[in-house]
């Protein structure tokens, strides 16, 4: 039985192609770039848009390898917020540092496919970071740093939160 998931066709040529017109599209009729009640005329655009993503391989190849590096993506932010959600208040919905917190790591996420996919990371200035003789020592100390950083600012905002509080009472 063949699975037509699989074939390179559906793979590489339909879902791209749909995927990049539902976008376009989604974007003009939310923008209303063309003017409003333009539906003929976003949807000729998202095709266009559409077919040349489909007839150029660079984006081409670039979308196929991205997208399901954002799914995955999705997906750990989903099972974060399932295993929060049963541990933790509702109060945590109205903090503004969870925002920001989830804007920042989903940035860095998706600079870091960007850079990947994009063949940026093949550079040698790039690679010679993460593969040369003392590398490893460099970026455990880097990850150190970072984490007695944010161990500092998670200390200093919660002790102001705090001293706040007792002013208030």
């Amino acid at each position: 039985m063949v699975n037509i998931f699989a074939l390179p066709l559906f793979r590489e040529i339909i879902l791209p192609f749909l995927l990049v017109f539902v976008v376009v599209f989604a974007i003009l009729q939310k923008t209303k770039v063309l003017g409003d009640g333009k539906t003929q005329m976003d949807s000729l655009v998202a095709l266009v848009i559409g077919i040349l993503l489909i007839i150029t391989p660079a984006p081409r190849d670039f979308i196929v390898n991205f997208t399901p590096w954002v799914a995955v993506g999705a997906a750990v932010i989903l099972v974060f917020l399932l295993l929060y959600g049963f541990v933790a208040e509702d109060s945590w919905k109205k903090e503004k540092w969870v925002k920001i917190t989830f804007g920042i790591l989903a940035g860095l996420f998706v600079l870091g496919l960007v850079i990947y996919f994009s063949g940026i990371w093949k550079l040698a200035a790039v690679k010679s970071l993460f593969s040369s003789a003392g590398s490893e020592s460099l970026w455990a100390n880097v990850l150190l740093i970072v984490v007695a950083a944010a161990a500092l600012t998670i200390a200093l905002v919660s002790n102001r939160k705090t001293g706040e509080k007792k002013d208030k009472s």
